[in-house]
């Protein structure tokens, strides 16, 4: 689904250099999920904003869907691409205050220039499935925030993208909220077969992952293949590790 080679981005920052991705390479498959932790400022967002024609990369190949584009950053390709192929769930949500959850999920259709039927018939759908129909005319300051997780997870996949991105899904819900946010989302990836890429930095999150890339320094610098929750042990050690420097 996704082949990300030799990919690198550097930054200037107060007039100095910073490489936030230094030779990044990975695939994903159809249907994976894929959990990314790492230390902060490892280079977890700049990879999902590359990933998503929101920044550009100096240098390295992204092929999405089996399809390779040199104009793939550049407009008004990159806003087709990111129509078209890609899902983006915000850990703050992003939603529009002005309109009602119905809208907010209905807003990439209109975008795709969807008729109003399918529109109508697609939301209402979707507005099941997320467990949201009673909520459905009010605005996103009147619910909770796992609600209004749902209401962005909800608009993301609304299109069915074959390629979905979540930077910290959880990081603003307690336990059990992140919990049900998880199940949602493994379940609509289930039912799409849609291949996601997820930043986060629980160790309890990446165990819904297939697999778990692990960032420091802008590079990947282990991998693990986990199964559920009885991996948590492990991915934490891993990653207590990448924190004190032992696997590096």
């Amino acid at each position: 689904m996704l082949s990300v080679e030799n990919v690198s981005k550097t930054y200037k920052i107060a007039g100095n250099p910073v490489q936030a991705l230094k030779d990044i390479s990975f695939t994903l498959k159809r249907g994976e999920l894929i959990a990314i932790m790492g230390t902060s400022g490892s280079g977890k967002s700049t990879l999902l904003h590359v990933l998503a024609a929101l920044d550009e990369p100096d240098t390295g190949k992204i092929t999405v869907n089996g399809q390779y584009s040199k104009n793939m950053f550049k407009e008004p390709r990159a806003t087709d691409y990111r129509r078209d192929m890609i899902g983006f769930i915000f850990q703050s949500y992003n939603l529009l205050k002005d309109l009602t959850i119905e809208e907010n999920i209905a807003l990439p259709l209109l975008l795709k220039e969807q008729s109003q039927a399918t529109i109508t018939r697609k939301v209402g759908e979707m507005l099941y499935l997320m467990g949201l129909e009673d909520w459905k005319h009010h605005r996103p300051i009147q619910l909770s925030g796992g609600q209004q997780q749902r209401v962005a997870i909800g608009r993301a996949l609304i299109t069915q993208p074959p390629l979905v991105l979540a930077d910290e899904l959880t990081g603003n819900l307690d336990t059990n909220t992140s919990k049900d946010i998880l199940r949602v989302l493994t379940g609509m990836k289930n039912k799409f077969n849609q291949s996601m890429l997820m930043v986060t930095h629980d160790p309890i999150v990446a165990t819904y992952a297939d697999r778990v890339l692990f960032f420091h320094d802008g590079e990947i610098v282990n991998e693990y293949s986990c199964s559920g929750i009885d991996d948590m042990d492990a991915i934490m050690h891993i990653f207590q590790q990448i924190l004190t420097g032992q696997s590096i």
